[in-house]
């Protein structure tokens, strides 16, 4: 049976190159796979980049109302008319604005439609609070992997710290408004409890 996967870790943790590695291992061996992302905070971006600079453009972006499953059989009847070669493998990047039933429909894809899907993604925001796709990932996949990274201490990270310029900032909407000058940094727990005096979740 084929297999729902969440591979998630802090900003910075490499989980788009290892994405991309995993597009390519499959390929490698003549397989056929297809990338989707989210289209929330793309503007219309196809790119998959990954912090190491390799680029690739996704097959398809994945909209809020998005019916991933049915999406998904489309294109695969597509690849088989076309190609002969059927899909092995469907990646999802930034799996983490996925919605709960679109996490659903991955599950459905691997097990009713035999096909592995890889997601990847962040488990929570910068107030530590779970984003709805992360949350039934780790409910429901197959597999969890933990893609680690380090803190400026050298600590592991496992926070992601929201930054406006040379500042943190601990309230606002769990994703960022387009415009401003975000940036995010990967703390471990001590150094995110010390920018933050000692907040954690939403107030």
């Amino acid at each position: 049976m084929a297999k729902l996967y969440f591979r998630f870790g802090a900003m910075n943790s490499g989980k788009s190159t290892a994405m991309l590695q995993a597009a390519y291992n499959y390929e490698e061996r003549g397989q056929h796979v297809l990338i989707a992302k989210p289209s929330i905070d793309t503007k219309g971006d196809m790119r998959i980049v990954s912090r190491l600079g390799v680029t690739r453009d996704a097959d398809f972006l994945i909209a809020p109302d998005t019916d991933v499953r049915a999406e998904f059989a489309e294109r695969r009847a597509r690849a088989l008319r076309e190609t002969g070669v059927d899909i092995s493998c469907l990646l999802i990047d930034e799996a983490q604005f996925l919605t709960p039933a679109q996490v659903d429909d991955a599950l459905r894809i691997a097990i009713m439609d035999g096909v592995p899907v890889l997601a990847y993604g962040i488990r929570s925001d910068f107030q530590t609070a779970g984003f709805p796709g992360s949350i039934r990932l780790l409910e429901v996949a197959h597999s969890l992997e933990e893609l680690k990274t380090i803190c400026r201490c050298g600590r592991k990270a496992i926070f992601n710290a929201r930054r406006i310029g040379d500042r943190y900032v601990f309230d606002g909407e769990q994703v960022a408004i387009d415009g401003q000058d975000v940036t995010y940094e990967s703390l471990c727990g001590a150094c995110y409890l010390e920018e933050s005096h000692g907040v954690l979740g939403r107030a």
